[in-house]
């Protein structure tokens, strides 16, 4: 037998180490291998076992790339099994890929450098990323600085992103385009910025409008014009004076250089209108003007281009008192108004609307002196008196102390209802105040006017009972219309005789007035007093008990003399 029909023991040695070798590929693991065969969308890969695997085309597919695998190309697999039931070795392109991703990835997320992807599919809440063979997670949040409504230019196209947060034992990945753009836009924003000034003027693009202002596109960044910067006249909303897309001219007012934030003007544009405010609008002065706003304080009225002035509410009318300004005017209307302050430096002007028209208290006091009779009627009860409308629609109060000269104010106000016609005397007049003071008693004569020179302390009266109650007897003094109440305690000298009851209406007696105070009103009567009186003048005349007379005996001798 020839030597090549027996191998040597070199050459057995040689051949065990060989199959010994191709054992030794763990499963599981990462290997390399050839492609030897490309049949039927089945890539044939020859990895060094006894049997060769096969892997689908579509596995070497890279999302936005043309396949490229040809036979002969060396290529990573993931060595799965090292034989199937069909004894061929299982092997797939798409987990060494994975696998490669994962290591690549982690030390570019150790790093934080930039990975390139391929946004390739939409999920719930965001976007799936082939990130060569690792499938991360796209937020839509993080997908553009702004919100995008068609981002089917962005999908299959390689593109950077940055790695937020990666678990491989869940086989999470999340990423974000957005902080790729920011960080560009960031060194974009510094070296636009670094080229700009305060003061500088600029052509710009409204790029976008809110309620607040509008933002302005400087070629690479944008800047902020301010609603109050617009123009020195109100603006309600910017829309009013800008459309998006606009050119404008703009000025840098403010570069904020922590934030690169800019503040942009128009208005800075132009000639500032306050600057002779106080000569083109002097105090005193009339004129027309619109009304652009109305708050609950008073209402702006614009005078001219960027100047408005203020009416307060209370500088709106003469009578109308605690109503919102809307009622009495409107917005767009035209109004005259004079001027009644001005401080340039404050950019304020205070207005008058009511100054341009007749005061109706200066009216009322020319046409009606004190001591004029008048009749209106009753606008409002009050705790302190009458409110009575009169002519020029101003009213007129009537003080409690000047409803009844004989009952108190309280009693008084009583007699009056709301709606009620009534007449009055004007009392007084005072223009600077507006306060009209008015009188209904007046309307009569004082009847203490016609007591006071027949009534004083001490004297005799015969009153007539017009009330008798618990407390004492009401009677009328005299003839002075006076009414006052004797107590009971002042009814009789004799206590036996202190009682109301033994008194009817329409009875006369005679009492002495033991208090009489004009500016009071007061006038107090005791029969009692009285009688005490009578006995010491008694007693004076006709001796006393000392001289053995008794005191019937005193009165009776004093009865007969009269």
């Amino acid at each position: 037998m020839s030597d090549s029909l027996n191998p040597s023991m070199d050459d057995f040695e040689a051949l065990l180490n060989e199959s010994l070798a191709d054992s030794s590929l763990d499963e599981g693991s990462v290997v390399t291998g050839k492609v030897i065969a490309i049949e039927n969308d089945l890539a044939i890969i020859d990895v060094g076992l006894k049997t060769e695997g096969r892997i689908p085309l579509k596995e070497f597919q890279i999302a936005g790339e043309e396949s490229t695998l040809a036979v002969g190309d060396s290529v990573e697999v993931y060595l799965e099994r090292v034989e199937n039931a069909m004894g061929e070795a299982m092997l797939s392109r798409e987990k060494a890929r994975r696998e490669e991703s994962w290591i690549r990835l982690e030390k570019a997320s150790e790093a934080g450098e930039k990975v390139n992807g391929v946004i390739f599919g939409r999920v719930k809440g965001g976007f799936t990323v082939d990130l060569d063979g690792a499938i991360a997670f796209l937020p839509g949040s993080q997908v553009d600085i702004r919100p995008i409504r068609d981002i089917a230019p962005l999908m299959n196209i390689s593109q950077p992103f940055q790695v937020l947060k990666m678990d491989k034992r869940r086989g999470n990945i999340v990423v974000s385009r957005r902080s790729i753009l920011e960080e560009a836009r960031a060194e974009q924003r510094a070296d636009i910025v670094a080229n700009l000034a305060e003061g500088q003027e600029l052509e710009g693009i409204v790029k976008n409008i809110t309620d607040y202002g509008a933002f302005v596109d400087l070629g690479g960044i944008d800047g902020l014009l301010h609603v109050t910067d617009i123009a020195w006249k109100r603006i309600n909303h910017p829309s009013e004076v800008l459309t998006v897309g606009e050119s404008v001219q703009v000025q840098i007012v403010k570069i904020n250089p922590d934030t690169q934030r800019i503040s942009l003007g128009m208005k800075q544009l132009q000639s500032d209108p306050w600057l002779e405010v106080d000569t083109r609008f002097p105090i005193g002065d009339r004129f027309k003007g619109v009304v652009t706003n109305i708050t609950d304080y008073g209402a702006f009225v614009e005078l001219n281009d960027g100047i408005e002035g203020l009416v307060h509410v209370s500088e709106m009318s003469w009578t109308k008192k605690n109503i919102h300004p809307g009622k009495i005017v409107a917005t767009s209307q035209e109004v005259e108004v004079m001027v009644l302050e001005v401080d340039p430096s404050k950019r304020r002007i205070s207005l008058g609307l009511k100054q341009c028209l007749d005061n109706p208290w200066l009216k009322f006091a020319e046409t009606y002196s004190a001591g004029t009779e008048i009749e209106g009627e009753v606008k409002n009860i009050t705790e302190f008196g009458l409110f009575i409308g009169l002519d020029g629609d101003v009213d007129g109060m009537v003080h409690l102390s000047d409803l009844d000269w004989n009952l108190s104010g309280d009693e008084a106000i009583k007699e009056f209802k709301k709606g009620q016609d009534v007449k009055a005397v004007v009392l007084e007049v005072d223009t600077d105040k507006e306060r009209i003071s008015l009188g209904i008693k007046q309307l009569g004569q004082d009847p203490m006017a016609n007591a006071a020179g027949g009534l004083k302390r001490g004297s005799i009266v015969t009153c007539e009972v017009v009330g008798v109650s618990d407390d004492g007897v009401e009677v009328k003094v005299g003839d002075s219309g006076l009414t006052t109440t004797i107590r009971r305690n002042d009814l009789s000298r004799d206590r036996d005789n202190q009682r109301p009851d033994t008194f009817k209406v329409g009875e006369t007696l005679d009492a002495r007035i033991t208090q009489f105070d004009s500016r009071s009103r007061r006038v107090n009567v005791s029969i009692k007093a009285l009688e005490i009186a009578e006995e010491k003048e008694a007693v004076a005349q006709y001796g006393s008990s000392d001289s053995g007379a008794t005191l019937g005996d005193i009165f009776g001798a004093a009865l007969n003399k009269k």
